[in-house]
């Protein structure tokens, strides 16, 4: 089987494809492999007001006096449900923080774009969707993640929690990988991986070759250096993954 804006931080530029691997400020591609059928695909999307292009991509826009919402996403995750609720939540939060906000003379606006990863074959991989929450309401906008992943063979999502055997240890393992990454990117943030512990890992991508960790910005790193992604090998994971 293989976080109110800024929260987290991992390395590995944003490019990454699906083949290798590829919240709000108060504080979240149709193939027969997945089973998920077109019309149930889209009544995700219908549920967020959204429309499903010929690229099987959903997009969402709304314009207000006060704010914009802009999302875009493969409609073909598995857990349809999973990936309205993650979308629904980001966007409830923007809107009530928001609608607390004094009127400016432009919008405040909510961009979440989705992209997604795939390990191991249709029946029997995992397919992984990453959603980049971008907020924008003042001088710095902020990148936060939110992510969804799902176990084709055993049709049940993955958590972070699932993703590791029972009984290990799995940060004792993640955290010497990742903190000299974050040292690279001048690690001076408010939190710490101890500060954190597991939640600083929650939102991760699942590939042939590599589990994805996405930090948001404002969290470990300073604001500037912005939000950053780190690719674990799957080798050096093998004694902790489920």
């Amino acid at each position: 089987m293989m976080l109110a804006a800024g929260v987290l931080a991992a390395v590995m530029l944003s490019g990454c494809s699906s083949s290798t691997g590829s919240t709000a400020t108060p504080g979240t591609r149709a193939g027969p492999a997945t089973a998920t059928s077109t019309t149930v695909a889209e009544s995700a999307c219908a549920s967020l007001g959204g429309t499903v292009g010929g690229d099987q991509t959903c997009r969402v826009r709304s314009d207000t006096a006060r704010y914009t919402l802009d999302f875009r996403f493969p409609v073909d995750y598995p857990d349809q449900q999973a990936l309205t609720d993650a979308v629904t939540q980001e966007r409830d939060g923007f809107v009530d923080w928001a609608s607390g906000l004094p009127p400016q003379s432009f919008p405040y606006e909510l961009d979440i774009i989705g992209k997604a990863y795939r390990s191991g074959t249709p029946a029997a991989g995992t397919q992984s969707l990453v959603f980049d929450v971008g907020t924008s309401g003042g001088v710095h906008p902020v990148t936060t993640y939110r992510a969804v992943n799902y176990d084709l063979s055993k049709h049940a999502p993955i958590t972070l929690d699932t993703l590791f055997k029972p009984g290990t240890q799995p940060m004792e393992v993640l955290n010497p990988i990742v903190q000299p990454e974050l040292d690279k990117h001048g690690a001076t943030g408010v939190l710490t991986l101890d500060d954190l512990g597991p939640k600083a890992y929650q939102n991760f991508a699942i590939t042939d070759d590599a589990v994805i960790f996405f930090f948001n910005q404002d969290g470990l790193l300073p604001h500037e250096r912005g939000p950053l992604q780190v690719a674990v090998p799957r080798t050096e994971l093998a004694s902790v993954l489920a």
